[in-house]
């Protein structure tokens, strides 16, 4: 399929397309960017799918960090492996799983109410697993890699997440502009999610969403330069492909064991433990 010179899923059509931008460090640090590049990627491709109808949907990266026991939760993660368990299981979004900064391999395991939870208002009252949750699953995940293949899958059908390596320039200093190491770094520790492609001046660029917040970059957003696979962006990247289960209002139905399951968190409050976590040790896409 022919390309355009420029497509970018937040401009190039009368709508918006990309979902919000978030930060993983809050509430604590948590080297989730391979369960935020994922599911941001994802929600995106929904949000496409549904014609950027209110409400977004935002697929929930607390799942992938308590559940994914593949992955090392906190202690990193590859995107690819995220849609590898969304493919095997199901998900659920943010306003079921809620963000916790937190994983299985730092005291906040995966249960039925790591799924989806409410907890009661001002009465008070234990936290339980609703009768009823929204779940969204894909139908096919894949790997893609390479300028001209990369700028089809976005451009046909949406973002995707890739790891990068970081320069300490473009993690410290970089403010705007279309951003290229020239260090040669290749070493991937980190996943983003590309949402487009142009040229600006005569420079090819990619459209990258970080998780760093919106103070970092071009708010939270930073191009890089395309197709000399600058800091090895074009190196290691995946897709997924949602299944539609909202047009239906497809929805998991709670068991009694579910309810029940012992592993659930049934305090109404942030089951947070005592503890010192600054000292993680890093390894897999982290930062």
């Amino acid at each position: 399929m022919e390309l355009p010179e420029e497509w970018r899923w937040d401009t190039s059509l009368e709508k918006n397309y990309l979902t919000y931008l978030k930060n993983q460090h809050i509430p604590e640090y948590c080297g989730a960017c391979w369960a935020f590049a994922a599911t941001s990627a994802l929600s995106d491709r929904i949000k496409i799918l549904r014609n950027a109808t209110y409400p977004d949907i935002m697929i929930s990266p607390q799942v992938l960090l308590s559940c994914s026991i593949e992955n090392d939760g906190c202690h990193g993660g590859y995107g690819l492996s995220a849609y590898n368990w969304i493919y095997k299981n199901k998900i659920t979004d943010d306003t079921c799983a809620p963000y916790r900064a937190r994983g299985h391999d730092n005291g906040f395991k995966c249960s039925n109410t790591t799924m989806c939870k409410d907890c009661p208002g001002h009465n008070g009252g234990d936290c339980f697993v609703p009768d009823s949750y929204n779940i969204y699953k894909i139908e096919e995940f894949g790997v893609v890699s390479g300028e001209e293949k990369m700028m089809q899958e976005i451009y046909q059908r949406g973002p995707i997440v890739c790891g990068i390596a970081v320069p300490d320039d473009l993690f410290k200093n970089y403010t705007g502009g279309i951003y290229e190491d020239k260090s040669g770094d290749m070493d991937i520790v980190h996943d983003i999610s590309v949402v487009g492609f142009g040229v600006e001046n005569g420079e090819k660029y990619w459209l990258v969403r970080n998780s760093w917040g919106t103070f970092w970059g071009e708010s939270g957003f930073f191009r890089v330069k395309r197709g000399i696979n600058n800091i090895a962006i074009e190196t290691e990247c995946a897709y997924a492909v949602p299944i539609d289960t909202w047009t239906e209002n497809k929805k998991h139905y709670t068991t009694i064991e579910e309810k029940m399951d012992p592993n659930n968190e049934y305090e109404n409050s942030d089951g947070r433990p005592d503890g010192n976590f600054e000292n993680l040790i890093f390894n897999l896409y982290y930062i």
